[in-house]
């Protein structure tokens, strides 16, 4: 008969913390499937099932040592109030993430079997996040991006004219020019980019008055079948739908719509927002950004306050756009975060110490 010796302290705070999370991740995912339908819900519930048998192993495995439920870790807890009060694509891409690291691929007390299922989970969810980010408008990826130039470009010009040496004042009509200069530049260039793309488009829309010339044509000869070929569709398929449409003339009493007639055959146009509307939002987005720089400076601070104050506003900004942007591409949010600040204090100190070499040479 083989003794079994009992699992070591460390064995059993590890399982113990497995056997939370474990039972909170399974929590999340019905959290997140109550405000799913169809498809959605069935993979999530399915989903938590899976956690729930991953639960009971290590309850089984702990046995007379499973002592009193703990709590989970503090990821797990963060990700479950997100789910409980947003339920939204955040979520899905933080448990991605975090299916993606599981700490039973170290772990030889962890089965293999319930190593590969975190593997599938992580990919399960990829799919289901990557619905969600399909689903989001892009005017809030905009929004973000649109903000973070505002911070990096405003911070940068508001610290290199502050390592001049010019006073508060100057500084401060500086950094609102830059403002207004730079919200201003990415409105138009949002409007005239959308505009122009929306011109390219309205080029490929039927002629209007291409109808007119439909009952005009020979039935037997005629050229509508290459118009069918000409947006995407083979030369039977044209030639089936230009006798399709030349039929209805003689059987109905009103013309064939536009759209039918002289649709896009296989091409698929895919719709534009309204031009001025992409360029309000990018005014705005780029305009929030642009001001933290320069709001320490309306409440008549010193000028090193000020820059100081400044400097720590626009490095929480940074943190929270970073981690925004690194939720949405499925990557570690910390580590965005953290990017998104070095580059954007980077940018600021390169122009500091531009403007004190200025500074230094003009006598200012």
């Amino acid at each position: 008969m083989t003794d079994v010796s009992p699992p070591s302290k460390r064995q059993i705070a590890r399982w113990r913390r497995y056997l939370a999370n474990e039972r909170a991740e399974a929590a999340v995912y019905r959290e997140l499937a109550h405000r799913k339908t169809g498809e959605e819900r069935e993979i999530l519930l399915a989903l938590a099932n899976s956690e729930s048998r991953h639960e009971q192993f290590w309850r089984a495995k702990l046995g007379d040592y499973v002592g009193m439920p703990r709590q989970p870790d503090l990821s797990t807890r963060f990700m479950g109030f997100l789910a409980q009060r947003f339920g939204s694509v955040f979520v899905l891409a933080l448990m991605q993430t975090a299916e993606s690291r599981s700490a039973y691929l170290d772990d030889a007390d962890a089965p293999e079997q319930i190593a590969a299922d975190e593997r599938i989970h992580a990919e399960v969810v990829r799919g289901l996040a990557a619905r969600g980010r399909e689903q989001m408008s892009g005017a809030f990826r905009a929004a973000v991006f649109g903000a973070n130039d505002g911070l990096v470009s405003n911070l940068a010009l508001v610290m290199g004219v502050m390592g001049s040496g010019v006073s508060s004042t100057v500084v401060l009509i500086t950094g609102v020019s830059g403002l207004l200069s730079g919200a201003l530049s990415m409105a138009a260039g949002e409007y005239v980019s959308v505009k122009s793309q929306q011109e390219l488009l309205e080029a490929s829309e039927p002629d209007e008055e291409a109808d007119d010339a439909l009952p005009m044509l020979d039935v037997d000869a005629n050229e509508l079948a290459l118009v069918y070929r000409a947006r995407g569709l083979s030369q039977e398929e044209a030639e089936h739908k230009a006798q399709d449409v030349l039929a209805s003339l003689h059987t109905t009493t009103e013309p064939p719509r536009k759209s039918e007639a002289f649709g896009r055959g296989g091409q698929s146009i895919t719709g534009v927002g309204g031009a001025w509307q992409a360029a309000i939002s990018s005014f705005l987005c780029f305009g929030s950004g642009a001001l933290l720089p320069v709001l320490p400076f309306f409440f008549g601070l010193s000028t090193t306050t000020a820059g100081i104050v400044a400097i720590i506003l626009v490095a929480i900004a940074l943190l929270c756009t970073g981690g925004t942007t690194g939720i949405l591409s499925g990557k570690p949010p910390l580590g965005r975060a953290l990017r998104q600040l070095a580059i954007g204090l980077g940018a600021a100190l390169v122009t500091w110490g531009l403007g004190s070499l200025f500074g230094q040479i003009t006598g200012g």
